[in-house]
Formats: structure tokens, C-alpha cells, sequence
């Protein structure tokens, strides 16, 4: 039991970093100044909304921060949610598909999506940002021209597949918090990332990769392999969380649906610690950087609603400083050998 528990606390003390620290300190803050400034911010419902809304955003980061360490970049996940937030209820409500088939279907699209950024990478050598980019443009495209612009719902049908997104399960009794069905899915998701990331030999591989390319292929690691598995990843995740959230909210438009996920995504593993140049990742540092990203979000609607018009100039001002603290932070650990040595 000691050994056990030993060994529990030091997975404990290496996932927490004082990154991860100093970000759970910014979302306290964040959260102390909503609950005072509104009453609204404690009420059970929103709380349950907030919870809600981070795990189908957290969805997304993980699969975002898969790619962002291999020191890739993934910009098509907003259209990824888009594409098959319409094509779910296109394909059972128009279509008549049965439930597996169309869930088997957009989940295995969103993989063949990630197979082939991760092919046109790694075999064409083409820049992460252009293949995403324009999978950004080409899955609303798409999307757009399939349903014909029309927004795309389940109706009152479906109701056992919907409530993957809208179950509540009763923590304290009736009239209590009730904790999300999403929020279950993303945990079970980010327990299974977090085991795979640093458990397992293509984990080790994953980070490896991020921090020196070259290296990870002189010790034999396939890294096309892994830099593909990565994308399929990100794209798979997209798919799952697009088919969450079209399942929530039982509509979807292709003109809008999905806009500026990746933003959300990108941010959130950004300030989970992830470094943009790839070998840095944390599964609880997304998590958190994922409510962080929510509960801003809830701030501005709940305490400055006057400034919802510029949320994504906040989101903006926020990725900016993940970026340039970890800037500031690696140029401080380049710095502190040379001084130790002096």
C-alpha cells in the first residue's frame, strides 16, 4: 500500500508542473471573480453547463494536442465538427441510415480525414499548416454542398442516441449536481490519452518526435508513423466531438457550425502546456485549459456582456500569452546551465 501509494504520488507530482500549476491558479482566479461579480456563476445549472461545454471542447484539445506534439498544427478541426455535425442527421434523418451505420460512418471518416493529412505530410512533405488549412476550406465545402446550405436536426427522433450528449447523471440525489454524460466520455478519453502519452512506448515516441525529429529517426523510430497516428488521432476526436455537439443542441448550420473550434482547441493545449514546437504535452494541463477557455467565456457572458462581440479578440490575447510565456520560460531554462556552470 505505501509502494502504491509512493508511486501515486510521484505520477501526481510529474503531471503537475508549475505550468499546469500556474494555469489551475488563473482559472481559480477566474472562477472566484465570476462567483462574486454574478450569482448566476455558482447555480447548479450553469455550473453543469460549464462542465458540459469544457469536456466537448476537451474532446477536441486532446486530439489537437496529439498533433501539437509531434510539433505539427491542426486547423481543420472546426470544419471536421461541421462536416460531420451535418452529415449525422443527414444521413438518419434524410437518409434513413441505421444509427450504427451512420455513427460507424462519420467516426471512420473523420480517421481516413487524419490519414490523409498525415500521408500528405509525412510522403509529400507538405507544411502541416497549408494541409489543414485547406482541409479547413474543403470540409465546410463540402459539407455546404451536400446539404444544399439547409440546416440539418434530428427532429423529436433519436432520443437514445441524443442522450450520449444530453444524459445527466444524478451525483446527489434529485435537485442536485448532475454530472454530464460528455463529461464521462471525456474523462474516459483523457484517462485513456494520458495512459497512452506517457505509459506507453509510442507515447514516448509521440514526445521524442516533438523534441528532435532527427534524433527520434537515428534511434529507429518510424516517425512517419507516429506523425500519422498523431492526425488520425486529432482528426478521429474531431469527429466524435462534432457528433457530440450536433447531438446536443439537435441542429446544425454548414455555414457556421463548428466556426473557430480550433481556435478553442488550439488554446486550450496551448495553455495546457503544450509548446507549439512539439515534445511538451499534458493531458490534465488540456483539461484545464480547456475550463479555462469555458469559463472565460461564461465571465464575458455572464459579468461583461457587452463585450461578447469581442470574445475572440480575448481568445486571441490569451493564445498570444501561452505563447509568449513559454517563450520566456524556455529562454530562461537555455539560460540557467550556462549560469550554473559560471
Amino acid at each position: 500500500m505505501n509502494g502504491f501509494g509512493a508511486s501515486l504520488g510521484r505520477l501526481v507530482r510529474g503531471a503537475i508542473s508549475p505550468k499546469i500549476l500556474g494555469i489551475i491558479g488563473l482559472l481559480a482566479a477566474v472562477c472566484l471573480y465570476t462567483a462574486l461579480a454574478s450569482d448566476n456563476f455558482l447555480r447548479l445549472g450553469n455550473l453543469e453547463n460549464v462542465v458540459h461545454r469544457t469536456a466537448l471542447f476537451g474532446i477536441l484539445s486532446i486530439g489537437v494536442a496529439f498533433v501539437i506534439i509531434t510539433g505539427g498544427i491542426d486547423l481543420s478541426v472546426g470544419s471536421v465538427v461541421c462536416l460531420v455535425g451535418v452529415l449525422l442527421p443527414w444521413l438518419l434523418a434524410e437518409h434513413g441510415w441505421s444509427v450504427a451505420a451512420a455513427v460507424a460512418f462519420v467516426i471512420g471518416l473523420g480517421s481516413l480525414i487524419g490519414l490523409i493529412h498525415g500521408l500528405l505530410v509525412t510522403r509529400l512533405g507538405l507544411q502541416p499548416f497549408v494541409v489543414t488549412l485547406c482541409g479547413l476550406l474543403i470540409y465546410r465545402g463540402v459539407a455546404r454542398g451536400l446539404t444544399q446550405d439547409q440546416s440539418q436536426g434530428f427532429g423529436t427522433g433519436f432520443k437514445g442516441l441524443r442522450a450520449l450528449a444530453t444524459e445527466r447523471f444524478a451525483v446527489f440525489g434529485e435537485g442536485g449536481f448532475a454530472i454530464p454524460a460528455t463529461a464521462v466520455v471525456f474523462l474516459t478519453i483523457a484517462v485513456a490519452a494520458a495512459v497512452f502519452l506517457n505509459r506507453t512506448v509510442w507515447g514516448r515516441y509521440l514526445l521524442a518526435l516533438g523534441r528532435n525529429e532527427q534524433a527520434a529517426r537515428y534511434s529507429g523510430i518510424d516517425t512517419d508513423r507516429m506523425k500519422i497516428l498523431a492526425y488520425v488521432i486529432s482528426s478521429t476526436l474531431a469527429a466524435l466531438g462534432g457528433m457530440l455537439f450536433v447531438l446536443d443542441i439537435n441542429a446544425a448550420q454548414p455555414s457556421d457550425f463548428g466556426n473557430f473550434y480550433e481556435l478553442y482547441a488550439i488554446a486550450a493545449a496551448v495553455l495546457g502546456g503544450c509548446s507549439l514546437r512539439g515534445g511538451e504535452g499534458s493531458i490534465l494541463g488540456l483539461a484545464v485549459g480547456s475550463a479555462l477557455m469555458v469559463v472565460l467565456s461564461n465571465m464575458i457572458n455572464l459579468v461583461h456582456p457587452r463585450y461578447q462581440n469581442i470574445e475572440f479578440a480575448i481568445i486571441g490575447g490569451v493564445i498570444l500569452a501561452g505563447v509568449i510565456a513559454d517563450e520566456l520560460v524556455r529562454r530562461a531554462a537555455r539560460r540557467r546551465p550556462r549560469g550554473a556552470a559560471a
